[in-house]
């Protein structure tokens, strides 16, 4: 455990609370869903034991400690949002706490700084006054009411919601042991979720019951519902073999698994198929599986097989569906993506030269010792690698709820002895980080950035590919000794492509998703585990070895694009609609 869960649980409060393993247990027959979101109960539901589990626990703090917890974990993000979008920092004496103006309601507002501002204090009747998170949202709404002249719909409720399941997933964690398994721990670590997100934790409104035991942060695994789709009734693109393999159906049926979640909020809209036979259920998986950070997105590790599903939540800024419109571009995005990789991976430098700066990326290989040998190009140095959104499969009068997406494993693709980590596990913290452990922070650092920027800036400039190479898309992994020695990204969804998107654009979004909120996050880790430490120049000497004709602008600007969370959920804008501001660019004064 790591930041505030450490210090108060060591403290003592939680200390009461002995390590039980809580898993969801696994069932032969079909799996009897729990209560809808809608807070209808089933009659006849057996209870597996994870709800079992929660019967007996107090699902709201059980204790001061906990509820002080919750508000800490919540308040960050929110306050993050805040100054970052609306508040105008006001002049201060070194080492006083900044003051910041909250230009509607002309309030003063105060917080101990860091990556995770934390004890807001408000100015009233001459004094300061300590602000817990109900008033914080209070302030928020009021704040904005004024500031945008729009009500802001659900967000304060989903700002309470979030608040509320970090408290549950506390809660939960502190009776469960970690899982032993490191990746899966930096999978399953986020308790603070998107640090610039006023709700990153909310759960769409519903009990507990209904999502905790599909929850990654209370370290959930749990068997997949599988189902029968008549064979007239499939829709599929891509290669989903894999999915053939995760049980039998009958005569005239195809195989589709299901979240248990997701079955669970859209059962009223399935009914009329399972009533009819276009829908069966064939039981569960015989195996477990576990949830990634993305929640909707598990792993079995049985198989080596990652599964994406829909699911009709929003969480953060969307609805998590798998729409029909980016189902259908997945192929493109997916083999381009994919063409690059296997380029910057080929013995030769196919389809790269060194005037896009592929050539100066050898750095990895100094600095890694990565070879040929070990799967790395003797050309590029560079060993990173794509993980292929490969096909997917869904029942056509269900075709957004249903969908699942099959996308590769980690084994064919790691360096030998490497263990993977998820990047935003290391920028929140968990026990066994390499980026806390390293004793040495210089060299942990470089070989990092030799390992993620290299692939990304090529994908781009010589591939025509804006990867989504934020902190939840890329993997890092690690050698025995914690050095960073590849990097694997993820998620076609997210891909752009610069035949669609004009140039500028593209580099808009990479430049938001890879420094902003990727290597500023981990730079904060490292900078606040390392004191002392300043990673900002050695991120410059990694962007200037790449000769892309937008490097020296970039290293000059004196801001960095920050994309506007609160106040696009606020105005009810798109998720997909991203607006920026401009942030002070740590890299134009190194």
């Amino acid at each position: 455990m790591v930041g505030y869960e450490a210090i108060l649980i060591a403290s003592g409060p939680l200390a009461k609370y002995a390590p039980t393993r809580v898993r969801r247990s696994k069932q032969t027959g079909p799996k009897q869903t729990g209560p809808k979101q809608t807070g209808l109960k089933k009659t006849g539901s057996k209870k597996n034991a994870t709800e079992e589990r929660m019967d007996r626990v107090d699902l709201k703090p059980p204790a001061a400690a906990v509820g002080r917890l919750a508000d800490a974990y919540a308040a960050a993000p929110l306050l993050n949002c805040l100054l970052r979008e609306v508040a105008e920092p006001l002049p201060g004496a070194p080492g006083q706490r900044p003051v910041h103006r909250l230009p509607g309601t002309g309030r003063l507002l105060r917080v101990r700084a860091g990556r995770r501002p934390a004890a807001p204090e408000l100015f009233a009747a001459g004094a300061w006054h300590r602000v817990g998170h109900p008033e914080l949202v209070k302030l928020v709404a009021e704040e904005l009411r004024r500031h945008t002249g729009l009500p802001g719909g659900d967000l304060p409720a989903e700002m309470i919601d979030s608040r509320e399941a970090v408290a549950a997933l506390l809660a939960a964690r502190a009776r469960t042991t970690p899982p032993d398994d490191l990746y899966q721990r930096s999978e399953q670590s986020l308790i603070t979720g998107h640090p610039y997100h006023p709700a990153p934790k909310a759960r769409g409104g519903g009990p507990v019951a209904s999502w905790l035991p599909y929850a990654p942060e209370a370290y959930a695994r749990f068997p997949l519902v599988l189902l029968g789709v008549r064979e007239d009734q499939v829709a599929e693109e891509g290669d989903t073999r894999a999915l053939d393999a995760l049980g039998s159906a009958p005569p005239g049926y195809r195989l589709l698994p299901a979240h248990p979640w997701q079955l669970d909020l859209v059962a009223d809209t399935l009914a009329p198929a399972f009533a009819d036979g276009r829908l069966v259920r064939l039981g569960t998986t015989p195996f477990d599986t576990w949830p990634t950070a993305a929640i909707r997105t598990v792993y079995e590790p049985r198989a080596d097989l990652f599964l994406k599903f829909s699911l009709d939540v929003r969480i953060t800024n969307d609805i998590r569906r798998l729409w029909r419109h980016d189902l259908l571009r997945l192929r493109r995005t997916d083999s381009a993506a994919g063409r690059a990789f296997a380029a910057m991976r080929a013995p030769a430098a196919t389809g790269a030269s060194a005037g896009t700066g592929a050539s100066g990326t050898t750095g990895a290989s100094t600095t890694t010792g990565a070879s040929a040998a070990t799967g790395a190009s003797p050309a590029t140095g560079m060993s990173a690698a794509w993980l292929a959104d490969r096909g997917h499969r869904t029942a056509s009068f269900a075709y957004e709820e249903l969908a699942v997406v099959v996308r590769d494993g980690l084994r064919d693709h790691l360096l030998p002895g490497a263990v993977p980590l998820l990047a935003a596990g290391l920028a929140e913290g968990f026990d066994g980080s390499p980026l806390a452990a390293t004793a040495d922070p210089a060299a942990w650092w470089e070989a990092y950035l030799a390992q993620v920027v290299p692939p990304a800036l090529t994908a781009f400039d010589t591939h025509g590919v804006v990867l989504e190479a934020h902190l939840q898309n890329t993997l890092v992994a690690v050698d025995a000794s914690g050095t960073p020695v590849q990097a694997l990204f993820r998620d076609a969804e997210g891909v752009k492509l610069l035949a669609d998107v004009p140039r500028a654009a593209g580099w808009e979004r990479l430049v938001y998703c890879l420094i902003v909120n990727h290597l500023m996050e981990i730079a904060g880790a490292l900078a606040e585990r390392h004191r002392g430490y300043d990673p900002w120049p050695a991120v410059r000497r990694a962007l200037a070895r790449h000769d892309l004709p937008e490097i020296p602008a970039l290293l000059g600007s004196p801001t960095l694009p920050g994309k506007t969370n609160l106040l696009l959920r606020w105005t009810g804008a798109d998720g997909a609609d991203a607006r920026y501001l401009p942030l002070r660019n740590p890299l134009a004064d190194r």
